[in-house]
């Protein structure tokens, strides 16, 4: 494993790609706007980092 996956929620867009690409792993919050870390290893490491490398604001990253 390479970290934990976190998401900088502060630069979070509210895209959902990472929900769309991960949805084990990342889940949207409609009340703030922001996608959240629900479950750091409900998907392979190669597909999180897919949602890292697709993320527009590259706010999603391994610790």
């Amino acid at each position: 494993m390479a970290g934990t996956v976190t998401i900088n929620e502060d630069e979070c867009i509210g895209c959902e790609t990472c929900c769309e690409l991960c949805p084990g792993v990342f889940q949207f919050d409609a009340d703030a706007g922001k996608a959240k870390v629900v479950n750091p290893t409900g998907a392979s490491d190669d597909e999180i980092q897919a949602a890292i490398d697709a993320c527009p604001a590259t706010c999603i990253s391994w610790e």
